[in-house]
């Protein structure tokens, strides 16, 4: 009997009554023991599951899931009680009204959603004019709140489903929110900030170096914690009638842990999700750390051939050569770039490894997404795309030392692709939004706003100097000379991966959804669409050697596609 355990990222973790519930990218739901730490139970998505939180009472779970739905189970046996359909897109966060017969919902169709317990969708509260990532019930249950990535927070009335405020928080993506005693609304943002939202105005405190990813807060002691992406967690003191907040205590996240989620446990620890198969456990008043039972994923993040070998690596930043392991990276990686005889990696630490050794190169202040490799004035560079929008450029010398010549603000989100053609650089962005980059001079020829519809997660060369893009929006992009070329893809979900053949005739995608389909470049159609899993397709690249292509997914597995 398989042990019952997450094998993928823990995308959200709640706590109610000596029960932890943990979500994953695995497509499923953990009800676990606190005391014991053993699991009890478990409940399946079709897709990945982005939060889940439990009922005042006890008595019931909510979770969101990218399969477009929310759900409800019965606890504590995780029986399934309804499903709460309607969305046109991932669902970010369900929760519970404080009388729990209502469920709010918000999705990446940019929609609220009101539901009763049973299913029934009650209102739809429209005006945000991005994705809606975080939504959250008043204490007496007569508004909502929500956050998105158009940099807003909105205040909504329960019973006419109309916005009664709009607060601009300098367009900055706004990922979590809470509230405190007092009825501020309390709001996360990229720029690491924390936006204090009374009666009165909003009120800024910087808090981290990069985005803060989950803000928990507990009423209980009035102290609010935040996680980052600059790798710290801090405890702030609230209840000061206005004055500053006053940080309490500052700690570095371990290397498994994901910042995305957290939640009260108890009176002094916090449970928080990770990059594992289980959850962590954080003691502020001891400032103590309790990883000891988690064990790295095996999701796959990237995969490359190189040196005429397969590499790979993913959540245990664990690199692999041919399925042996060659180096630990000792964090998750997100990518792999070849450079002649060198092999680069890096991901959510910030770090730049060297993948053969496991040597760390370069350290920045946020996470690390992608990379690629030019030349610029005939010699070998390497750019790195960063969560905070920068591409940072390295010079390789001739004995395969590499030195950071420049950082370029491409961006104000997240670069989650970068291509090249000969030494022209392309950008991609969660924005929407996409870069050429001059190679030689290393400085932004021009941009494209709105390139998609939605968040923009690969790109590659076509031909000698066009590109192409896949999104969210689940479309293909092709530009060339100019020219925009727009093709919708057959995938069902989003659009995570791209690949180009050696000689261009053909693109390869891969969706969230486990789908890959193949797109003929002279015809312009698509080709051998199929689903070979049902984790999602993180990774893809071209074998030369074998002449096809391997596509890499969240679950472990690795896929050819002739």
């Amino acid at each position: 009997m398989h042990k019952l355990e997450h094998k993928g990222p823990i995308s959200s973790v709640a706590a109610q009554g000596g029960l932890i519930a943990t979500a994953g990218y695995d497509n499923r739901v953990i009800l676990w023991n606190d005391a014991t730490h053993e699991p009890i139970s478990q409940g399946l998505h079709d897709h990945l599951v982005n939060h889940c939180e439990f009922s005042h009472d006890g008595n019931y779970l909510v979770t969101a899931s990218s399969d477009y739905s929310a759900r409800v189970w019965r606890l504590p046996e995780m029986r399934l009680e309804a499903v709460l359909g309607v969305h046109k897109d991932d669902v970010d966060m369900a929760t519970f009204s404080p009388d729990d017969q209502l469920v709010a919902t918000c999705a990446l169709d940019r929609v609220v959603r009101i539901f009763n317990r049973q299913g029934q969708c009650l209102k739809e509260l429209y005006g945000h004019v991005g994705n809606i990532i975080s939504v959250m019930w008043s204490a007496d249950g007569n508004q909502l709140v929500s956050s998105s990535v158009d940099g807003t927070v909105r205040e909504w009335d329960v019973e006419s489903g109309e916005q009664l405020a709009c607060h601009d928080l300098d367009a900055v993506r706004t990922d979590t929110i809470a509230f405190d005693n007092q009825g501020q609304i309390l709001a996360g943002d990229d720029h690491g900030r924390i936006a204090i939202i009374s009666k009165t105005g909003i009120v800024y405190h910087q808090a981290h170096r990069a985005g803060i990813k989950k803000l928990v807060y507990s009423s209980d002691r009035e102290i609010l914690a935040t996680l980052s992406y600059d790798r710290s967690l801090a405890i702030w003191k609230t209840n000061l009638d206005g004055s500053p907040l006053i940080c309490l205590n500052r700690t570095e996240i371990p290397a498994v842990i994901w910042p995305r989620a957290a939640a009260v446990l108890d009176a002094h620890r916090l449970v928080v999700g990770t990059f594992g198969t289980r959850y962590a456990i954080y003691d502020w008043t001891k400032d103590a750390w309790d990883v000891e039972d988690v064990s790295p994923g095996n999701g796959i993040n990237a995969v490359i051939c190189h040196d005429g070998a397969v590499f790979t690596v993913g959540d245990a930043g664990s690199v692999l050569r041919d399925g042996q392991l060659v180096a630990e990276m000792g964090s998750l990686c997100n990518f792999l770039v070849s450079a002649d005889r060198a092999l680069f990696t890096g991901g959510q630490l910030g770090t730049l490894f060297d993948a053969l050794t496991g040597k760390t190169l370069y350290q920045h202040h946020s996470p690390l997404n992608c990379g690629v490799y030019f030349y610029s004035a005939g010699k070998p560079h390497l750019a790195v795309g960063c969560y905070t929008g920068e591409a940072v450029i390295f010079r390789i010398a001739d004995d395969g030392q590499i030195r950071k010549i420049k950082t370029l603000k491409v961006f104000d989100n997240a670069i989650k692709g970068l291509a090249t053609s000969g030494s022209q650089l392309f950008a991609a962005c969660a924005s929407t939004d996409i870069a050429w980059i001059d190679g030689e001079f290393l400085e932004v020829m021009n941009k494209q706003y709105r390139a998609h519809e939605k968040i923009v997660n690969a790109c590659a060369l076509v031909g000698d100097k066009g590109f192409a893009t896949v999104s969210r929006d689940k479309t293909l992009r092709l530009w060339m000379n100019g020219v925009q070329e727009i093709y919708q893809s057959p995938h069902p979900n989003s659009v995570k991966s791209l690949c180009s053949s050696a000689d261009g005739s053909v693109l390869m995608t891969g969706s969230y959804g486990g789908t890959i389909a193949g797109f003929d470049v002279k015809t312009r159609s698509w080709i051998n669409f199929r689903r070979p899993t049902t984790a999602g397709i993180s990774s893809i690249t071209y074998n030369e050697k074998n002449n096809n292509f391997l596509a890499a997914a969240y679950d472990g597995s690795l896929h050819v596609i002739n």
